[in-house]
């Protein structure tokens, strides 16, 4: 049944707009959310595992406020612990589900200050060749795959929603920024796979400061 406004339109080339909006509005009413048919995985703050600076007290890189996780660091800064060659970091490990094997999806809402460039915002920990399945990093408000294909643009100062779905068996990998399928791409592999989020400085290229914040964090599985 068509809306008044659109019976009012008389002539063939109104009805047809009206059917073509009211096809659209179908789509996105319809259109299916990515943690469809998954499961939720209960959270508790034990799951949250958070690496810093080692030399740095937790709340001066970190903070937990009103439901916000906030992470930050500077590019001078030490790595996590004494013996470790990697850059600088603050980010939350999601401890207690390291998988394998089957199919698993993070959700969280991001937040990047505007300046904030050269650093993984989120990442899947674990691979059979590398440290890493996946990287997403920021660079002057885009997000990119480690530092190569484009995933999503202009994305400073506002909230925005990332789904990610790593199907271990079929070796793939889906990125959903708000909802809308950005990116697919092969797995590296298997291993033990975790998800992190925060901001780990990337090898080059990156801001003197670095910021993300977080919220509303969830894990899914099938």
């Amino acid at each position: 049944m068509l809306p008044l406004n659109c019976i009012k339109m008389n002539s063939f080339f109104g009805k047809l707009l009206c059917l073509i909006l009211l096809i659209l509005k179908y789509r996105y009413i319809c259109a299916a959310d990515p943690t469809d048919g998954f499961t939720l995985v209960p959270l508790t703050d034990e799951n949250f595992k958070l690496q810093k600076p080692y030399n740095e007290p937790l709340n001066d890189r970190y903070s937990d406020k009103d439901g916000v996780r906030s992470f930050w660091i500077y590019n001078h800064d030490k790595p996590f612990k004494t013996d470790s060659t990697t850059r600088p970091r603050s980010e939350a490990r999601i401890t207690g589900h390291d998988y394998s094997s089957g199919i698993w999806q993070f959700e969280g809402y991001a937040f990047v200050p505007s300046g904030t460039s050269g650093v993984t915002i989120v990442q899947i920990h674990g691979a059979a060749e590398g440290a890493t399945s996946l990287q997403l990093r920021m660079y002057d408000g885009d997000i990119k795959y480690y530092k190569y294909n484009v995933v999503a643009t202009n994305l400073y100062d506002k909230w925005f929603r990332v789904n990610i779905i790593h199907n271990v068996d079929k070796g793939k990998i889906i990125v959903f920024i708000d909802g809308v399928k950005k990116f697919v791409v092969k797995d590296q592999g298997p291993g033990d796979l975790y998800f992190k989020c925060g901001v780990y400085a990337a090898p080059e290229n990156s801001s003197n400061y670095m910021e993300s914040r977080w919220k509303e964090i969830k894990l899914y599985k099938k």
